[in-house]
């Protein structure tokens, strides 16, 4: 066989495997942070998550098949390693680059949502407190009219 088309075979088997576990990994563990992102509302941040982790796949996976082909033949067992470690390397960090960008638009999202919760006033007091007499900030009483 080909060495040639070995590297293919490892290159495809590997990448793919790392995709998946990638992918379910950063799903496992981002749902609570998406979950945080969304505030709590459980089934949202389910069918996201859902998204995110289809939307990961489809745009991995085409970025390794556009780049299986090898620019030069492998012709024994150095080329392959060379070949190999170049490819996964890439796929590895695009895989890295993608996750980092996630991460990045979700935090920014949910900073968003922690600016405007705390630009809402907390509510007043409801009359269980005391009206004090003018203090030294009260306006001046009003003099006699007429004088």
């Amino acid at each position: 066989m080909d060495l040639t088309v070995v590297a293919y075979v490892v290159y495809l088997l590997t990448s793919v495997a790392l995709t998946i576990w990638v992918a379910r990994t950063l799903s496992r563990n981002g749902r609570i942070f998406i979950a945080s992102v969304l505030q709590g509302d459980e089934k949202l941040a389910d069918a996201v998550n859902h998204l995110l982790v289809v939307g990961f796949y489809l745009v991995n996976l085409g970025f390794v098949a556009l780049y299986l082909k090898a620019a030069d033949a492998v012709e024994d067992a150095r080329g392959l390693f060379e070949a190999l470690s170049v490819k996964l390397g890439v796929v590895l960090l695009v895989l890295g680059v993608m996750h980092l960008g996630n991460v990045w638009v979700l935090n920014k999202i949910r900073r968003r949502g922690v600016m405007e919760r705390q630009q809402t006033p907390p509510v007043g007091p409801q009359g269980w407190t005391t009206q004090a007499g003018p203090g030294p900030w009260a306006a001046p009483a009003a003099g006699p009219t007429g004088a």
